[in-house]
């Protein structure tokens, strides 16, 4: 690997930084061309997989625009390494307010991912979607649609 390259620690820390930013680019330009970014806790209608960097990029523009969540930091960060060097996961707890009113936010989530010559080639995107869809105050209609997704 070119002294260039990031590492997987350091590729998860700019991840963090682009969510605290807001900034699609940042997030997208972190993964190599034809990455994947898998969604196995997703609500419906959401997709299950992100299919290369352009994905991504459009992916959070859209999620992050319409978002009123405002992350001020990610804490609580546990690293763990895995054997493979290339393998990096990462527990989180991301912290901020609600927008218009200000109100305390707080998601946790756990990233497993795969890094290869310091672009990300496979994300897996752990979030608690009820948490964060209770602190938004949306849960009870996250779970209408999943009781509407079984029925159908």
């Amino acid at each position: 690997m070119p002294s260039t390259c990031l590492t997987p620690r350091e590729v998860l820390a700019r991840y963090h930084q682009a969510m605290i930013d807001r900034s699609a680019d940042d997030l997208a330009d972190l993964y190599a061309d034809d990455a994947t970014h898998a969604f196995p806790f997703r609500v419906p209608g959401a997709p299950e997989r992100l299919d290369g960097r352009e994905e991504v990029r459009a992916f959070y523009r859209a999620a992050w625009g319409d978002s009123p969540v405002r992350l001020t930091k990610i804490e609580d960060v546990v690293v763990h390494h895995a054997a493979d060097p290339e393998v990096i996961v990462g527990e989180w707890v991301g912290v901020g307010s609600l927008n218009p009113d200000g109100r305390p936010f707080h998601a946790t989530g756990l990233l497993l991912g795969r890094v290869r010559e310091g672009k990300i080639i496979d994300m897996r995107d752990y979030m608690d979607v009820f948490g964060t869809y209770g602190a938004l105050g949306r849960l009870r209609a996250m779970v209408a649609m999943f009781e509407k997704q079984q029925t159908s």
